[in-house]
């Protein structure tokens, strides 16, 4: 493309500290500049436009796929997580379009049926290296998504590469240089998970039935939301339906953390010091972050959430029985390595069969893998 827009004008709205895409170490394969997208609107685009992006609809969030037309599923969880991420970035300064991109990313390495799913495979998977769905995340945008004839993978910016490495406690520069921290945009992506997740599984939760709002006045944080709900519907929530009640009160539940995000954060920011994104990855500590008090709240609803909603009777049998339909997939296989496809047999001499395996059942929506479940009987 000619006539590249470099820097975007954008740019000079951006804080000093903010990821400037005109300042991005660039891609593994270089590239060429478009005309009108900066490299993280690109790197959007190609993560929306990928197959593996499209898959998360039918992967569990929570309650397995299919069992409620409004329960969350992986794609709708990244939505809000881009959503959160965004907000908290713009207030910030910061650059919103690298960090909704490191969001709309994060999850694309998630298997079938959750959590659950997850603990199956790094199960199967624990004398190769066990199974972690941060690290597939990268393995789909860097090896295992096809969308260029030219590489592997969608060669996408360092930076948002980056962002995806969030649980690596030490971080490499493309020249080798070791750091200790992310942008400041992939700090805000990886706590607007936190905030999506928590909250919107506790409204569904709620939805079930498996939870009940009477017994969250245990919970400060819900207390508190409610109560600000209430004045701020001037007492008008008692007597609206009740989905319409436990939404408002989650939206200030939403707002309070968000808030307490931004607050905190644009404190911490101004006491680091830091004046450019090359201060932040070098500042021995993240910046982005709640306050004691409510990093105290969250941990609490944390707790509840894992006592009350994940290990739920209901919850468990369900994701039980379907994570031993995804090991007899997954051993069937392994034995018959034919049925996989040219795509993922050509992969083998590379990474062995049984991560070969793995990728192509980390793959798979919930009703795909059902479906092979049924077909090998």
């Amino acid at each position: 493309m000619k006539n590249p827009i470099s820097p975007d004008p954008r740019e000079s709205l951006l804080a000093p500290y903010a990821q400037r895409a005109s300042e991005s170490a660039g891609r593994i394969f270089p590239e060429e500049e478009h005309s009108f997208r900066n490299s993280y609107q690109r790197d959007r685009d190609r993560i929306v436009h990928g197959t593996s992006f499209r898959r998360l609809d039918g992967k569990t969030q929570v309650f397995l796929n299919g069992t409620g037309d409004h329960y969350r599923t992986r794609l709708t969880h990244t939505i809000e997580v881009a959503s959160v991420s965004r907000t908290v970035a713009r207030a910030l300064g910061l650059n919103e379009d690298l960090a909704e991109a490191i969001a709309l990313a994060h999850d694309l390495g998630h298997p079938p049926f959750g959590h659950a799913g997850e603990g199956a495979l790094h199960e199967l998977m624990k004398e190769h290296g066990g199974f972690d769905h941060n690290e597939q995340s990268l393995r789909v945008v860097e090896i295992l998504e096809e969308s260029y004839p030219q590489h592997a993978g969608l060669n996408l910016s360092y930076e948002v590469l980056e962002g995806l490495r969030k649980h690596h406690r030490t971080l490499h520069h493309p020249d080798g240089t070791e750091y200790p921290s992310p942008s400041l945009e992939a700090q805000v992506a990886n706590i607007a998970d936190e905030i999506a997740y928590y909250s919107h599984d506790l409204e569904d939760g709620l939805a079930s039935g498996l939870l009940h709002q009477e017994d969250l006045t245990s919970l400060d944080l819900w207390n508190e939301a409610t109560s600000n709900a209430l004045e701020e519907s001037s007492g008008t929530l008692a007597s609206t339906t009740p989905r319409t009640h436990r939404k408002f009160i989650l939206r200030s539940l939403i707002n309070r953390e968000v808030e307490d995000l931004i607050e905190t954060s644009q404190k911490a920011i101004a006491e680091s010091g830091i004046t450019s994104a090359n201060d932040v990855r070098y500042y021995p500590k993240r910046l982005i972050g709640y306050s004691s008090e409510l990093k105290s709240c969250n941990s609490a609803l944390r707790r509840y959430l894992f006592e009350h909603l994940y290990r739920h009777p209901e919850v468990n049998g369900a994701n039980e029985s379907a994570c031993q339909m995804m090991v007899a997939v997954f051993s069937h296989l392994f034995s018959h390595p034919d049925q996989l496809g040219i795509s993922s047999l050509a992969r083998v001499e590379q990474f062995g069969l049984p991560r070969v395996v793995a990728d192509y059942v980390a793959g798979m929506t919930d009703s795909y893998l059902r479906s092979r479940y049924t077909r090998m009987r």
